[in-house]
């Protein structure tokens, strides 16, 4: 069941302040508080998805491609997309406990401007 009070509902009402970078009728954007690498952002759904598997079996086609969209556009945004000099970045999804999910609300990380490194060491 989601979780009505966990941060990112929380953003998503205005309880709690965040750094926009970039909002759309079924996504926000915005930088991550405790960023892990130099540019951080998170993308989140604006509906009450708990992680991908939830999207993908309750999402309307619409929300789905808005929200991978949105990280194309985020990266642009923050000047790290691959179209820039030196640019590149990751998107990142972790599902569930295993996965190492921290907050019940589906969010994909964009890291970006500098090396990331491996994928899992």
């Amino acid at each position: 069941m989601y979780d009505k009070n966990n941060i990112f509902a929380k953003i998503l009402r205005g309880e709690i302040p965040c750094k926009k970078i970039y909002e759309s009728a079924n996504v926000l954007a915005f930088y991550d508080v405790n960023p892990q690498k130099k540019i951080h952002a998170l993308v989140i759904p604006k509906g009450e998805y708990m992680d991908l598997d939830d999207l993908n079996s309750k999402a309307s086609a619409e929300e789905m491609v808005e929200l991978i969209k949105a990280i194309t556009i985020v990266a642009k945004k923050i000047g790290i997309s691959d179209l820039v000099k030196g640019g590149g970045y990751r998107a990142l999804v972790n599902v569930g406990e295993n996965g190492g999910q921290e907050v019940p609300h589906l969010h994909f990380h964009i890291f970006g401007g500098e090396k990331i490194g491996k994928m899992v060491s």
